[in-house]
């Protein structure tokens, strides 16, 4: 969430950052509301130390003898004034939280401004993809030939999107996950932790999901709770209506979760395969950082998502985000897209994203400065080290034979109890 007092003084910025992410929001009745809202709190301040004023009157009247029932009965309408004043403010505060909550974070200067996804910019590129000398297959029919993957009883079992994963391919997928995390408890400096994958509404408000992306989640029946689309939720909220010291900072969090998305909208979009599932493994990196350093942070944090990719000697692209394709609390974000030869191209697998301090102020999340002084929001960011269903994905494709086997990655053998290709 944006500081209110940033919005007030810097309209015209807040303006052009919901202009350059294609959103609509009524900043002018926000303002409007804010104007209103100050002008009765004056009101309600000067009639409440009047209220004041006038119940000490009335102690003095009745210790003197005086007559203190015109003045009681005028405290007495003043009373229900200021009550009706402060009900007005409340209602007012309520509207202008419904608008606070649908402003977008602001993004960085550095952001290309465009549209959509057509507007995002290369960095960088890693890696050669393959040339075949041979018709590749895609992982879901490689999958299928050598008894790995099971599309249709994933389907009986739950619904379309869910599938079930066998033998070497669970050995697979559980063997990525633990190298994930080896790789960034070990080599990258983060703490691993492993936290609820249900969280309640002030979770999911904190980090950005609740209100617009609730149609997106799957919730409870009986219980305000709701699955978590990605562990960035339990993990920012570690520290929710906490605050840190600056000498703690920065904290670097890992975790693997399983995730769960109704992919609301995107039916049609690739239907077939591991690339959007209903639920799926991740591993996720989550930083709490001060502010004048969370984009240093942010270079971090892609080339720790980066190395899971090289060290599996699968090519990929980095391209940051152009405004309208960032997300709602996101500031600035790279993309990691893997080569998949079954698209012939590039597919995201990894996000790593700053929110600057939006997040933070959802979920008060500060700390307090080295120096002495107020405190301060914490800057909080995250990415996927990586997505491990895309990740299978991607090893299937990538290393391929021409009999339908497919070779495991050198560094990831030792996960797979010494297993150097999965055959039929």
């Amino acid at each position: 969430m944006l500081d209110l007092k940033l919005i007030r003084e810097n309209p015209e910025v807040v303006r052009k950052a919901i202009l350059d992410r294609d959103l609509k929001v009524n900043l002018d009745d926000l303002l409007e509301l804010d104007r209103k809202r100050r002008s009765l709190l004056t009101e309600l301040e000067e009639k409440r130390s009047k209220h004041k004023r006038g119940n000490k009157e009335i102690g003095e009247l009745m210790r003197s003898g005086g007559d203190a029932n015109a003045l009681r009965a005028e405290m007495g309408e003043l009373s229900e004034n200021v009550k009706g004043l402060e009900e007005e403010v409340g209602r007012i505060e309520s509207e202008m939280q419904e608008v606070l909550e649908r402003i977008p974070n602001i993004p960085d200067s550095s952001v290309p401004v465009g549209r959509d996804e057509s507007a995002n910019s290369e960095v960088r590129r890693w890696g050669e993809p393959r040339q075949f000398d041979f018709p590749p297959l895609p992982h879901w029919e490689l999958g299928e030939q050598l008894d790995i993957l099971d599309f249709q009883r994933g389907v009986k079992i739950a619904e379309s999107r869910f599938t079930l994963i066998k033998g070497a391919g669970a050995l697979l997928e559980r063997a990525l996950i633990n190298f994930m995390l080896d790789l960034h408890t070990r080599e990258h400096g983060y703490k691993e932790v492993f936290p609820p994958i249900l969280a309640n509404e002030e979770s999911m408000f904190a980090t950005g999901q609740l209100p617009k992306l609730e149609e997106d989640m799957y919730r409870c029946r009986d219980d305000a709770l709701y699955l978590i689309p990605t562990a960035e939720v339990p993990v920012t909220n570690i520290h929710r209506n906490e605050t840190l010291s600056q000498e703690e900072l920065p904290l670097y969090y890992c975790a693997y979760t399983p995730c769960f998305r109704r992919e609301a909208g995107s039916y049609g979009k690739d239907m077939r395969g591991l690339i959007r599932q209903h639920q799926f493994n991740k591993v996720e990196m989550v930083k709490f950082s001060p502010p004048d350093s969370s984009f240093e942070e942010l270079e971090k944090l892609t080339s720790d998502a980066e190395d899971v990719l090289k060290l599996l000697e699968l090519p990929y692209r980095v391209v940051v985000l152009s405004t309208g394709d960032l997300s709602f609390s996101a500031a600035k974000c790279y993309d990691l897209e893997v080569w998949l030869p079954s698209s012939d191209n590039y597919r995201e697998i990894s996000s790593c994203s700053n929110f600057t301090d939006f997040q933070a102020r959802r979920g008060n999340i500060r700390f307090k400065p080295s120096g002495g002084g107020k405190s301060r929001f914490v800057h909080t960011l995250n990415g996927s080290g990586v997505a491990v269903g895309r990740t299978v994905a991607a090893i299937l494709e990538n290393f391929q034979e021409p009999d339908g086997s497919v070779v495991i990655p050198e560094r990831l053998r030792p996960y797979m109890n010494g297993l150097e290709k999965i055959t039929n």
